[in-house]
């Protein structure tokens, strides 16, 4: 899984915006394909997967139920944030 593809399901406030469907939408195609930034020749199909993938992962996420209470983005980012400090440690400050 691309690790800068966030969950969206199940957060407060809901639902995900279509920019947040479109960033992940957009990395998974660049992870399929290869490609950052597509050539010329390949730039419509690129863009119409990305179309595509955010269609399906909107109807996908508008479409699930649960019975689970909603996670907290801020304290989901706060929690994504120490995991990454402990993983690679904490940033320098600018005066470091």
């Amino acid at each position: 899984m691309c690790r800068n593809i966030k969950t969206l399901f199940n957060f407060e406030p809901p639902p995900a915006t279509d920019d947040e469907i479109h960033d992940a939408s957009l990395q998974f195609v660049r992870k399929l394909s290869g490609f950052t930034i597509p050539s010329k020749a390949n730039e419509a199909a690129f863009e119409r997967a990305v179309a595509e993938v955010s269609a399906a992962a909107r109807t996908l996420i508008r479409s699930m139920t649960t019975s689970a209470e909603p996670k907290n983005r801020e304290l989901e980012a706060e929690r994504a944030r120490a995991r990454s400090a402990a993983r690679f440690g904490a940033k320098a400050g600018p005066n470091a």
